[in-house]
């Protein structure tokens, strides 16, 4: 098991101008957590103008506490984002975020993750008159069940303090919700894992043939407990490759596209623009020109 969070920066458009900006900085979750639990991150920001970020998401949910301009903390649940996420931050504030392992959030919404994807469910505060609910969550049809049962922010804020507090408090919420060890779990986690890790891994169906199980289990697998398909989850890693390789400067983008999958160079352009809003060559100038600022 990891003993140190990753340092790499995939995912994130432009990172040097984000550290320039902001003080960004991950931790690891309690011991006990981590089958579940990707990473804590931290960011702290006291902007004199506005500063926009934008993110290619991993297929991972988040759980989010953001304070802003003097604001009170709020918290929310994050699914995974299928676009391209921004977010606009100003004045002075702090964002104390768990980004749960692809696959690891299943423990403690109870649900087909599939529910949260593309959307943002704001935590309910634990006075809340149903407390066990997250706030605009309601029951599923034909259960007597609560969707989500047991996810809530407590109330007052619940990451003030130094990066100790807030990691401990985050450590303290999340084995509140109490998940528990569900071998179904394990096997979507370890999945999307061997995905990531493993640049071979390009069609699902060759997924499938290694692990001795059928295309649409994995399917169903994948939307209950990740909340996006195999594919997508495929594609996803492999763009983020191509977008981590762009700062490498000028590249042979028909030789990556066969390395990463795709048909040929054209379809890997569509894909990154679609998702990026810059063609590669474009995103890997506007990288040039941001360190040369």
């Amino acid at each position: 098991m990891r003993h140190e969070p990753r340092r790499d920066s995939r995912g994130i458009l432009d990172p040097d101008r984000l550290l320039r900006q902001v003080r960004f900085r991950r931790r690891l979750p309690d011991p006990a957590l981590r089958p579940w639990v990707e990473h804590y991150w931290l960011i702290d920001w006291d902007l004199t103008g506005p500063f926009d970020q934008h993110v290619v998401p991993h297929p991972a949910v988040n759980v989010v506490f953001q304070a802003q301009d003097g604001a009170a903390e709020h918290g929310e649940i994050a699914g995974v984002d299928t676009g391209l996420f921004t977010v606009t931050l100003h004045g002075a504030g702090r964002v104390t975020g768990v980004q749960f392992r692809p696959g690891g959030f299943r423990p403690f919404w109870r649900r087909p993750v599939a529910e949260l994807t593309g959307r943002r469910i704001p935590l309910a505060p634990a006075r809340s008159p149903d407390a066990r609910l997250p706030a605009g969550a309601g029951r599923p049809a034909g259960t007597g069940r609560p969707a989500g049962a047991g996810l809530t922010a407590g109330a007052g804020p619940v990451c003030p303090g130094g990066d100790d507090e807030r990691c401990r408090r985050l450590d303290d919420l999340l084995t509140g919700w109490a998940p528990a060890p569900d071998p179904v779990t394990t096997e979507a986690v370890a999945l999307v894992e061997e995905i990531r890790a493993d640049r071979s891994v390009l069609r699902v169906a060759d997924l499938a043939r290694r692990h001795t199980a059928s295309t649409r289990r994995l399917q169903r697998l994948f939307l209950d407990h990740v909340g996006v398909g195999p594919k997508w989850v495929i594609r996803r890693y492999r763009l983020q490759e191509a977008i981590e390789q762009a700062t490498a400067g000028p590249l042979d983008w028909s030789r990556i596209a066969a390395d990463l999958g795709y048909a040929d160079q054209a379809h890997l352009v569509r894909e990154f623009t679609a998702v990026a809003g810059v063609s590669p060559a474009a995103y890997a100038r506007s990288l040039a020109a941001s360190r040369g600022a």
